[in-house]
C-alpha cells in the first residue's frame, strides 16, 4: 500500500465512518491539534531521562490516538459508546486515569505557593509547551461541542492532560535539580 493516496489533494479527508469533510474543518482542527500534542509529547519523552515520566508520557501518547480515532468519528445519538475504529469513547474512566497521573507526579513535590513560569529546565519546558498546545486542544473541544454534544468528557479530559503536563514539568525541575521560576508580578507605584 503506497503512503499516499491522493484522495485529499481536493481540500478534504474522510473521517471514520466515511463521512468527507473539508479538512479546515472545526472537527479535523480539533483532531490536527490533538494529533500535534501527540508529537510534542513524543519530542517531550525523547528528551526525557527519567523512567518515571516517561512512562506516562507513553501512556499520554496511547490515550491521545484514542482521542484523535473519537474526534474523528461524528457521533450519532443514541449511538454505541464506541468510536468507528471500535475504540471506547472517552469517558470518565479517562479522566480517572489521568487524575491518578497527576495526583502520582505530584506526591513528591513540595505545594506550590506563588504561580510559576513556563521553564526552569529544558525538558519542564517542553512540558510546558505540551500544556499549552493541551490548552488549545481543549478551547478547540469547546467550540466543536456547541456543535456536537457528547463532547463533555473529551473537553475534562483534555483539562487534566494540561493540568497533567503542569505537574510534569515540576516535577521534571525537581529531578533535575531546577528551582521553578516564581512569577514576581511588578508593583505599581500609587
Amino acid at each position: 500500500m503506497k503512503l499516499y493516496t491522493r484522495r485529499g489533494d481536493d481540500g478534504g479527508t474522510d473521517l471514520f465512518g466515511g463521512q468527507r469533510v473539508n479538512k479546515d474543518s472545526l472537527r479535523v482542527e480539533v483532531y490536527g491539534t490533538v494529533d500535534e500534542l501527540n508529537s510534542t509529547v513524543g519530542l517531550t519523552a525523547a528528551a526525557c531521562r527519567f523512567p518515571e515520566l516517561v512512562a506516562v508520557l507513553h501512556t499520554v501518547q496511547h490515550r491521545l490516538f484514542e482521542l484523535g480515532a473519537d474526534l474523528a468519528t461524528p457521533r450519532k445519538p443514541g449511538a454505541a459508546e464506541t468510536s468507528a475504529a471500535g475504540l471506547a469513547r472517552i469517558g470518565a474512566e479517562h479522566v480517572a486515569e489521568a487524575e491518578g497521573m497527576i495526583d502520582a507526579v505530584c506526591a513528591p513535590l513540595e505545594p506550590m505557593r506563588t504561580f510559576i513560569l513556563p521553564g526552569g529546565s529544558e525538558l519542564a519546558a517542553r512540558l510546558h509547551v505540551a500544556r499549552t498546545v493541551a490548552r488549545r486542544a481543549e478551547r478547540l473541544c469547546v467550540a466543536l461541542s456547541r456543535q456536537e454534544p457528547g463532547l463533555e468528557q473529551v473537553v475534562i479530559h483534555l483539562n487534566r492532560l494540561s493540568d497533567l503536563f503542569f505537574a510534569m514539568a515540576r516535577r521534571a525541575n525537581q529531578l533535575e535539580g531546577v528551582a521553578d521560576v516564581p512569577w514576581n508580578p511588578r508593583k505599581t507605584k500609587g
